[in-house]
């Protein structure tokens, strides 16, 4: 069996002083992608210690360096890892890595951590940058599929796909992160045979979310987005047996304002 972690830790600094030591220690991942790191790679090596693995893509361009960062820690061994995504323009912003991960049977798992900006919410509206990006993933995906290796894209995709996967969707339908071209996106990317897992598993809806703002009620009212995602190839998809969102039992005890998503496979 192997254990997949993915979660956007808001600082991995921040994440380990609030509480994040202890989940990780008892869900014990084999695999654990992180978005939003923001540290550097002795840093995050000092925050996770143990036998891990790493493939980290830190941003190296300023106006990315404060919260991105992307990373995969894993407990197999990693044969080749990839940092960018084009186009150029992407080059250093720390919202990609891949890690070629080797299995028990000696195949290979091509392991993707991704972060997506939100979009209109940042400072300057960076809407069409977004699409842009997204187009970006697509063009990647295919040509990682293309060979038939076992492919798993994990993140914050920043997206919400359907109405089930917001609590206020109605009040959010002109808002980045649930917009119709960005659901579009999303619609063309399973048509053509990519799966959802947390929705495979999580039933019908409403949720369960991923992200619950830190502010006001949310997380007591479960007023959450679900924005974090694995998405896995068809054959990979196959060897899914479970998922599962790892929501704290308390406001106090969250570690990040998202929960991690954990997903098993028997590989």
């Amino acid at each position: 069996m192997l254990t997949v972690a993915t979660v956007n830790v808001n600082g991995v600094r921040a994440a380990f002083r609030r509480g994040m030591g202890p989940w990780l220690e008892e869900t014990d991942p084999d695999l654990l992608l992180m978005q939003e790191v923001r540290a550097t790679d002795d840093v995050l090596r000092e925050q996770l210690g143990g036998d891990w693995n790493i493939a980290h893509a830190e941003p190296s361009i300023d106006g990315h360096k404060g919260r991105a960062g992307v990373a995969v820690a894993s407990r197999r061994p990693i044969k080749d890892e990839r940092g960018d995504i084009g186009p150029e323009r992407f080059a250093g912003c720390g919202r990609w890595v891949e890690a070629d991960v080797v299995l028990d049977d000696g195949t290979t798992l091509t392991a993707v951590s991704t972060y997506v900006f939100t979009g209109e919410f940042e400072t300057p509206p960076r809407q069409e940058e977004k699409y842009a990006f997204l187009d970006a993933i697509t063009a990647r995906l295919t040509e990682l599929r293309a060979d038939g290796r076992h492919v798993l894209m994990c993140g914050d995709l920043n997206i919400a796909h359907r109405e089930v996967d917001l609590k206020a969707w109605k009040a959010n339908r002109k808002k980045s992160g649930f917009l119709p071209e960005e659901r579009a996106w999303m619609d063309r990317l399973f048509d053509s045979g990519w799966v959802d897992l947390g929705r495979r598993f999580g039933g019908e809806g409403p949720g369960p979310y991923s992200w619950w703002s830190w502010r006001g009620k949310a997380f007591d009212n479960d007023a959450g987005w679900r924005i974090d995602y694995q998405i896995a190839s068809p054959e990979l998809a196959e060897s899914a047996t479970g998922c599962v969102v790892h929501r704290a039992p308390t406001y106090a005890e969250r570690w990040s304002d998202h929960a991690p998503v954990v997903e098993t496979y028997d590989v």
